[in-house]
């Protein structure tokens, strides 16, 4: 069991095949700023996640996170909102590049039905681990590593880059 002294945040809950269009709908890919686009995060699947959504807080989904559309509006909106981790069985490939590139954590978990909706979960990158502390169970996970590790490091492969350029 981990302690309790790990710091958790709220479990977003979604299901599978969230594809880029539900994290945020085409209608508002042209808004003028990101913090306009970040109202209308996930609205398909929870109508209350922009207004409600916390710096921290992790998404659990099912498989296939992130298809469809090369968008990289989709993860930008997640990072905006200060989502810490999206973890899924697996993702969109380019949705998972996006992600990487902007910083994003993407973490690959098949157990994600095990986690409820509100549940309290932290995430130890570096060891590869997360926690939910309302089940009090522990799940392990391939940490990134190499320069997707790196580029998340950063805070995305700009800030990556601007790093490069100074050494």
């Amino acid at each position: 069991m981990r302690s309790t002294t790990m710091q958790t945040n709220r479990c977003w809950k979604f299901g599978e095949d969230i594809n880029t269009d539900q994290i945020l709908p085409s209608q508002y890919l042209l808004l003028s700023s990101v913090e306009e686009m970040m109202k209308h995060a996930m609205a398909p699947q929870a109508s209350h996640f922009a207004q409600e959504v916390q710096p921290g807080d992790i998404i659990v989904a099912g498989p296939n996170f992130g298809c469809g559309s090369s968008r990289e509006q989709a993860p930008m909106v997640l990072k905006a909102h200060g989502i810490k981790a999206v973890i899924a069985p697996s993702f969109g490939r380019i949705y998972f590049r996006n992600s990487i590139n902007l910083g994003l954590l993407t973490i690959e978990l098949k157990e994600t039905e095990e986690f409820s909706d509100g549940d309290r979960i932290a995430v130890d990158v570096d060891n590869g681990i997360v926690f939910n502390a309302t089940t009090e169970k522990e799940y392990r996970f391939e940490p990134p590593s190499g320069l997707p590790k790196k580029i998340l490091d950063a805070g995305g492969l700009l800030a990556y880059l601007d790093e490069q350029k100074k050494t």
